[in-house]
């Protein structure tokens, strides 16, 4: 079973002297300095190899990796997620298909076992009753996507499709990837280098990482029973190589944050645009309310493609945004190991990757903790809407 290369499984130190160590936060004015120490100095407590980088007001206030350099990859588990949905987002805006189109208009062989009226938007939305595919069986045949396409095809939904939330992990990423191979006659990492990593410039994004680059791969070191498992499947140069929509996107924080500016920018940057204003209300529109995810067993305010930050309706839970973000902050979660979400309300990137992974909880909470930190010494400024 291969492994990453050796010079991936080590950290990149010289002697004991980090050849990229944290440097201090940089000033701007409106912000508090002071705090985005505090969430620093929360990183390089935990002790994992990292990268954090923050943009306030399109500037970098935090650009710095933890055990690591700055083009390090790392597997970005379903904080990828976004890529593909700004994919089918960018392909609605430009006619090719409908949100509300059935997938098995697209895909024939979907349309069945009560699948027949599941639409793309549910599929985004993790409503399309998934909560029937087991993980396990999911990952076991993550590498092979005719199989893993031939068991979702062939799966029945655990609920009826539109009712209610349940997250897939893996899964609802394959039907949106063949949605989008079906759509446009290409397979999916071709089209989201033409229609997003190429024109905002995203050299260090691989959906299926290239042999020649994994030995710039950030292994994934594993807490726990869930994570040891995680850490032996994820760190197979296997796994890396594939294309996996859901979780497979290996990147930087820059690379990241990058993508999340030009959505906080209204889908541009410079000259490049990934989306219309309206395909972006589209992908961000708020779900009614945050009721208890199906299969996270977490309230999760899922839209098309992202999930919304704000405070939490049931107690005892919070964001991985944190507490005080924007109702309107977006972004995605993966694993509780990645992150990356902005902030409209303070003009706020947060991308924060990470190599430790396996206690869901705990992970959760340390990461709203750095978000708590950074959201403290940012004050909400309401961006104004010149996009």
């Amino acid at each position: 079973m291969a492994r990453l290369p050796r010079a991936a499984a080590r950290p990149f130190r010289r002697g004991r002297r980090l050849l990229i160590a944290p440097a201090p936060p940089a000033a701007q004015p409106g912000l508090r300095p002071e705090r985005l120490q505090e969430a620093v100095d929360l990183v390089r407590a935990r002790g994992a190899t990292a990268q954090l980088v923050v943009l306030h007001r399109g500037r970098p206030v935090l650009d710095l990796a933890f055990g690591c350099r700055r083009d390090a990859l790392f597997w970005s588990f379903s904080a990828g997620k976004p890529f593909t949905a700004v994919v089918v987002h960018r392909l609605a805006d430009l006619g090719a298909l409908g949100l509300d189109d059935p997938v098995s208009r697209w895909w024939p062989e979907f349309g069945r076992a009560g699948k027949e009226a599941v639409t793309v938007r549910q599929v985004l939305q993790h409503r399309a009753g998934f909560g029937g595919l087991r993980v396990l069986g999911d990952a076991a045949v993550i590498t092979d996507p005719d199989r893993a396409l031939a068991r979702v095809a062939a799966a029945r939904p655990a609920w009826a499709p539109g009712t209610e939330p349940g997250y897939s992990p893996i899964a609802a990423g394959f039907v949106l990837g063949e949605v989008v191979r079906r759509v446009t006659g290409r397979p999916l990492p071709d089209v989201l280098d033409e229609l997003v990593l190429r024109p905002l410039g995203l050299g260090d994004t691989h959906l299926g990482l290239p042999s020649a680059l994994l030995g710039r791969a950030v292994p994934v070191r594993g807490a726990g029973l869930l994570g040891l498992v995680v850490q032996a499947d994820v760190n197979r140069a296997a796994v890396r190589r594939a294309v996996i929509p859901a979780a497979g996107v290996s990147t930087t924080a820059r690379d990241l944050a990058r993508l999340y500016l030009a959505l906080l920018r209204g889908g541009r940057l410079g000259r490049a645009r990934i989306l219309s204003r309206r395909a972006l209300d589209a992908a961000l529109a708020p779900p009614p309310d945050d009721r208890l995810d199906r299969v996270a067993r977490y309230p999760i305010r899922w839209t098309a493609g992202f999930q919304l930050g704000g405070p939490r309706s049931v107690p005892g839970t919070v964001s991985p945004f944190g507490a005080s973000s924007s109702p309107r902050a977006f972004g995605h979660n993966g694993s509780n190991c990645c992150i990356a979400w902005a902030d409209p309300d303070r003009d706020l990137v947060l991308v924060h990757l990470t190599n430790r992974v396996g206690w869901p909880l705990p992970d959760l909470r340390y990461h709203a903790a750095v978000a708590e930190r950074v959201l403290a010494a940012v004050p909400p400024t309401v961006l104004a809407d010149d996009r």
